[in-house]
């Protein structure tokens, strides 16, 4: 039987599990969007590791992107096209917020294995897993302030500082920096580089490494983590309401959706 994936296999936006021997491989497959995340991809995610935590068939996940050149690239653009106004801004942020807590909360280890890149979306799902190994030419970033003109949540924000550190986020944020995979190695956000054609395997030594140890000692230490992370955010919604319903962020979409340089007026 003919499928609309077969009519038109650009559609394909998903996100996969399967379960072998404990692990739960997690694959993000959005090939002709360098695995871009649409708003059912991160459901899916929600949804995948909420049924995780809720069963006690997997010890540890594995998460990759599918094609073998990008992780995640970030979040599917269009989507942004129909914002009116600030709020919507602070829906989305909140609903990403909301997708991405039961990946850092699952009760078990999880693997990020990164080719190509970890922007945006993927660089906040890598930054959910406990550990993360990549190509050496592998890059990570969020550069919002060169694409679109919108910002993070304070959770989202807080977590990436927690896990990269100030100064790097700066770089990220501020200038839109892509960061390379050698420096993050060196300052410890990702525990080992590899080439792409050792990834796979390696992720599984990982996987194993860690399955061999304490369940319950590694949940109550990851989740301690992630509450003392989480502990007394601000409320950051003006920031978040003035920057998605600014005229920069309308432009920033439009322009990128007609593959055009913006024009930031800082309106």
């Amino acid at each position: 039987m003919t499928t609309d994936k077969d009519l038109h296999p650009d559609r394909l936006a998903e996100v996969r599990l399967e379960l072998r021997n404990g692990i739960a491989h997690i694959t993000f497959d959005h090939v002709v969007a360098r695995n871009a995340m649409t708003v059912g991809m991160y459901q899916s995610l929600k949804k995948i590791c909420e049924e995780l935590t809720q069963s006690s068939v997997a010890r540890v996940a594995i998460l990759r992107g599918a094609g073998g050149k990008s992780f995640v690239s970030g979040s599917d653009i269009a989507q942004f096209a129909g914002f009116q106004n600030g709020d919507d801004g602070i829906r989305y942020e909140g609903g990403i917020d909301g997708y991405l807590s039961p990946l850092a909360m699952l009760p078990f280890p999880t693997i990020a294995v990164i080719d190509g890149m970890a922007v945006g979306g993927g660089l906040a799902i890598a930054s959910c897993c406990d550990f993360r190994i990549s190509t050496p030419d592998a890059r990570f970033g969020v550069p919002i302030a060169k694409t679109l003109g919108n910002c993070l949540s304070a959770g989202n924000v807080a977590w990436l500082v927690a896990h990269l550190g100030v100064n790097v986020v700066k770089r990220m944020l501020l200038l839109a920096e892509l960061v390379a995979a050698p420096e993050l190695l060196k300052q410890g956000y990702l525990l080992a580089t590899y080439p792409a054609e050792d990834l796979e395997h390696e992720a599984h030594q990982l996987a194993k490494r860690l399955m061999s140890l304490a369940p319950i000692t590694q949940k109550s230490s990851k989740q301690t983590l992630a509450r003392i992370i989480k502990n007394n955010l601000p409320d950051c919604s003006d920031l978040i309401r003035e920057c998605y319903g600014s005229e920069d962020f309308k432009n920033g979409v439009t322009s990128f959706l007609k593959g055009e340089p913006p024009v930031w007026t800082g309106k």
